[in-house]
């Protein structure tokens, strides 16, 4: 028998028959799901040091658990001394197994490891679902050893899922254990 991760089998046997009865879907099919996470680390320094963005991408691998692209920039800038084909960035987009387990992660270990955390904003809906935060801090996730890293950097985090709303996407998000600030 395969490994299946923690929320995945949660979000089968209870968040799509919740969230079904909820929202009075008629099949299980309508009910939203989570379809990729993609995290996004910008390295503004990386103009000046290009080892910035390997050490970016080695942490976004590590973080992830999955391998990171380099970013480019894609048009010159002058103020910022930028180059068109400059690498300037890490990302890595997870689906499946990997996407389920890293935000098990995410809810359980990391965000509870941010300094002062009251829960993240309620604000960062795109008006179609999804969902993105911001983090300051890398160092919160546990696979980071604080003592290699050269600078502390942030990155986004987007849930990208297959619900309609935002009511609908704010629902599932709770229900994966995400934990919104109260009203």
């Amino acid at each position: 028998m395969s490994y299946i991760p923690r929320l995945k089998t949660q979000y089968k046997e209870e968040i799509a028959p919740a969230l079904k009865e909820k929202f009075g879907y008629t099949s299980v099919m309508q009910v939203p799901k989570i379809q990729k996470i993609c995290l996004n680390q910008g390295v503004g320094d990386a103009v000046s040091d290009k080892r910035l963005v390997e050490a970016a991408v080695d942490e976004m691998t590590t973080i992830s658990g999955q391998k990171a692209n380099t970013t480019y920039s894609k048009k010159d800038i002058s103020n910022f001394k930028l180059r068109k084909g400059m690498p300037i960035g890490a990302r890595v987009t997870l689906r499946g197994d990997k996407m389920y387990e890293f935000l098990d992660r995410l809810v359980a270990v990391a965000l509870p490891r941010t300094r002062d955390f009251r829960g993240i904003e309620r604000k960062g809906f795109d008006g179609s679902g999804n969902y993105t935060l911001g983090i300051k801090e890398q160092i919160i996730f546990p696979e980071i050893d604080i003592d290699k890293i050269k600078n502390v950097s942030g990155m986004d985090i987007t849930i990208v899922t297959s619900a309609n709303t935002n009511e609908e996407g704010m629902a599932l998000l709770t229900e994966f254990g995400l934990p919104f600030k109260k009203k």
